[in-house]
């Protein structure tokens, strides 16, 4: 089982990148997470460069990434209550062209992790709903919640065991959901 996992920060030793290593040193043993590292390279959205002739190359890496993946795992931080700019946008790209998109049918799952007791909850409500407009099949699931990050990461490298636990449960999950929604 491929997962595509996509980091929402662009920050240098961000704790959502961090958590998607975790996730992937992680996974259970049927699963691999392949992180996406392109997302500081996806310009804004401009329908008039949205055909085959002029989609920019980053973009169609996303949507080839996505294509090939049985799911994917989006971990989000949260700005002003909300995802991220950059993750907006390339959910916007690879949601291209409606309800005919790479993400019609995905499964998906959502985490974050932040440094606020809250963790990212109101960013993960938003990102399911939009998740949702893409037709993706979105985990039916509260998420993974990584409040107080600064005490649970070291070096960037998620290092609280009990979080770490919470994280193998998840993926397990997620494992089953994945395996639940794929084609009959």
């Amino acid at each position: 089982m491929i997962i595509l996992g996509i980091a929402g920060s662009l920050r240098a030793g961000s704790y959502n990148r961090g958590l998607l290593d975790a996730a992937a040193e992680l996974a259970p043993e049927a699963m691999e997470i392949r992180v996406w590292d392109g997302l500081r390279d996806v310009p804004h959205y401009e329908a008039a460069l949205d055909t085959d002739e002029r989609r920019p190359a980053t973009v169609v890496e996303l949507k080839r990434a996505i294509a090939a993946a049985d799911g994917l795992l989006i971990a989000t931080p949260e700005y002003n209550y909300s995802i991220p700019g950059v993750l907006k946008n390339a959910i916007d790209w690879a949601s291209r062209p409606g309800y005919k998109s790479e993400l019609v049918g995905k499964p998906a799952a959502i985490m974050g992790a932040s440094g606020g007791a809250a963790g990212t909850a109101r960013a993960q409500i938003h990102l399911r709903e939009v998740m949702y407009s893409t037709l993706a099949r979105v985990m039916p699931h509260p998420g993974l919640l990584v409040g107080g990050a600064a005490a649970k990461f070291t070096d960037g490298r998620l290092t609280d065991e009990p979080t770490r636990a919470f994280l193998v449960d998840f993926l397990g999950t997620f494992a089953a959901y994945v395996r639940q929604q794929a084609p009959r």
